[in-house]
């Protein structure tokens, strides 16, 4: 896992983005088509609209997975994921080939999204890290086994909490107990992933999935097993030690290490 520390939040988007830009290039340029996942959420805003005013981005030739949406929402709920994936990257760089979360059925929806993630490789996947260390809707202990590409989940009371707190939700007892997430082992079979993370109240899960041991009790620490990861961080989610994890991440001194008897089943 690389780290790449920023001083503020909108410098780590812009370079964020770059990275991402380069790669959809890339591949774009190498295969004549990307296939990509994004995560949506307060955190990924920023990066997004700075990706989409990155130059040379062929966004045709972007086919786009959306990565979790909560189950029982309003389309015309302000949370929605669907509602921010649109309005942030889908509309501004006019990605034509999106598939997306129908919560409202959604054992078609997994099927039709399984049908069509199964076509071939994702290239790239943008990811964040939630508060209790989450990786998309997959809150601890999240299953690291499981090959099913999309799961219908619980919300732990820390993953809801966290969606009052940033302004989505007025009340816990707003906030959806249930979500559909694409699954850990799917999103690590993307062929690179780019993990963008700013925020203070981030700063605990990202020390624990850099530093710790990798356990389903820290879902994001799973992301240490995979040969191309890039972390962007902000200053604040760093904890005020951007260098020192950078460094322990270069170094690999945060081993990937599994708990003994810390299954990933549930």
């Amino acid at each position: 896992m690389k780290v790449i520390v920023s001083d503020t939040g909108a410098a780590m988007s812009v370079a964020a983005a770059s990275h991402a830009a380069a790669i959809l290039r890339r591949v774009i340029a190498d295969r004549g088509e990307v296939r990509v996942v994004a995560a949506t959420a307060a955190s990924q805003i920023g990066f997004q609209e700075a990706l989409v005013r990155e130059p040379g981005i062929v966004w045709s030739k972007v086919e786009l997975f959306q990565l979790d949406e909560y189950v029982g929402l309003p389309p015309e709920h302000p949370a929605r994921f669907e509602r921010l994936l649109r309005e942030h990257l889908v509309a501004p760089a006019g990605i034509e080939r999106c598939h997306v979360i129908d919560s409202t059925d959604p054992d078609r929806s997994m099927r039709e999204l399984q049908r069509a993630i199964s076509t071939g490789p994702i290239d790239v996947a943008f990811l964040g890290i939630g508060e209790n260390a989450h990786l998309a809707f997959n809150d601890p202990p999240a299953d690291f086994v499981t090959r099913q590409p999309y799961l219908v989940v619980s919300l732990d009371d820390a993953c809801r909490r966290q969606q009052v707190s940033e302004g989505w939700f007025a009340r816990l007892d707003d906030v959806p107990r249930t979500a559909i997430t694409m699954s850990i082992t799917q999103m690590l079979a993307a062929r690179e992933i780019v993990v963008v993370v700013p925020d203070a109240r981030k700063a605990p899960a990202v020390r624990a999935a850099v530093e710790g041991d990798i356990s389903p009790s820290v879902p994001a620490s799973i992301l240490r097993t995979h040969p191309k990861v890039t972390m962007f961080l902000d200053e604040a989610a760093a904890g005020g030690r951007g260098a020192e994890l950078a460094r322990i991440a270069a170094s690999g001194d945060g081993m990937p290490r599994v708990l003994p008897g810390d299954s990933a089943d549930r």
